[in-house]
Formats: structure tokens, sequence, C-alpha cells
């Protein structure tokens, strides 16, 4: 199986071209917000402006259930149970555990099988395997390249390595690097995820947390 030959460089340069597009724009200019749906109008009075007031209801006999209680709702049964499923996080993906000390320094060849039969991801799903990367196989700044000797990763080679491993698409990959992107504009950051990574003083606890906040970002927009 073919594994397309991308740097981390190339990754990083590509993730910035698609984070300045203005589609990509709009997706994330209110990510943090949620816009309420329509619904439908509130009925307007019909009563003569001197009509008594309506007679009190009195309270249902006990053991007997009152029929209108969906009166009390804000919105139709049927829409609330629509929203609250769509407020539930996806489903996680069945856990693979990555392969040991001796796959992380192993060509990206060897784990070509591991892409057989898998699905694609959303970028925020794509970002929590790239953690796992970096959290298990470890993570470095110098020199910026897919792994070092150690089968440590920088945040654009543990993209990288995720696609290889089997957990995304390519054009996933790029979208989780905007995202990333994203956060680092956020945070002032004006560059790109490899200067970042190599910038003095970085640690692997930036990297992760960078990580987990992209990762949040693009769960909130639905991605």
């Amino acid at each position: 199986m073919a594994i397309p030959v991308l740097t981390p460089d190339q990754l990083d340069a590509q993730a910035s071209q698609l984070h300045d597009t203005q589609a990509w724009q709009s997706i994330v200019s209110g990510w943090q917000l949620t816009a309420p749906e329509p619904g439908p109008p509130p009925a307007e009075r019909t009563e003569p402006a001197d009509a008594p007031p309506p007679a009190t209801t009195s309270a249902p006999a006990p053991g007997r259930q009152s029929s209108d209680w969906r009166s009390l709702l804000s919105a139709p049964v049927d829409r609330l149970i629509d929203d609250a499923l769509r407020t539930l996080p996806a489903a996680p993906p069945p856990e693979r555990p990555l392969p040991g000390r001796l796959g992380a320094v192993l060509p990206d060849r060897v784990h070509a099988w591991r892409r057989v039969g898998q699905g694609d991801l959303r970028p925020s799903v794509h970002l929590g395997y790239a953690r796992q990367i970096l959290a298990e196989w470890g993570w470095q700044n110098t020199p910026y390249r897919l792994r070092n000797a150690r089968g440590a990763r920088c945040v654009c080679g543990a993209l990288l390595t995720a696609h290889r491993l089997g957990y995304g698409s390519p054009t996933t990959v790029n979208r989780a690097g905007a995202w990333l992107i994203t956060e680092l504009r956020s945070q002032g950051w004006p560059g790109l995820i490899g200067p970042w990574n190599r910038a003095p003083g970085r640690t692997a606890a930036d990297a992760l947390a960078l990580v987990d906040a992209a990762a949040r970002r693009a769960a909130a927009a639905g991605h």
C-alpha cells in the first residue's frame, strides 16, 4: 500500500495554506458560538380586551396524570430530543494500541497494514491520536523531521505518523494541522507549527497542551 511521501515541513505549509483560505476562516470565525435554531412564532392572543380571565384549572386528582404537560415545554418534544442528541459527544473509535517502542523507530512502510479497512476520522479525533503518539513515543524539537533516533516526533511528525498508522486521511491531516495553526493564532503566534515546535524553551508539556487545545477547538466546531 502506497504511503504519501510528505515531510513535516510540507504538512506545515499545506496546513497554513488551508488556514488562510476564506472557506476556512468562515469555519473558525464563530466556532465558539451556537446560534439558536429558528422556532415557530408565538401564537397571538385572539381574546377581546374586555374578556374575563380564564378559569383556573384545578389540579388533577391523585393518581391521575395531567394530559397538558407538553404545554409546559418551551419547544416540541421531538425538537428537544434532537437538540439533546446533537450535544452528545461522538462515539470514540475502537481503541487500537500503538506499536511498542520498537515500532516507533521502524520505517512507516512496516505499519502500512494498519490502514487496511480503516475509515476516515474527524480532525479532533486525529489530533487525539497525535497526542497519544507524542505522549507514548516522545516529543522532539531538533532537528525538525518526522522522528529522531529514539522514535520521538515533533508536532507535525505526530500528525503524519497518526495518518500512516491508519488514523485519518491526508485531507484530515491537513485539517488537523489547520486547527493547530488556528489555535496558535489565538495564542498570538504568527508563524507556522514548525518554528513554534523549535522555539527555545519549548517543552513536551507545551506540545501536548497545544494539541489538546486544538482538539477541543475542533470538537467545539463539530470537527
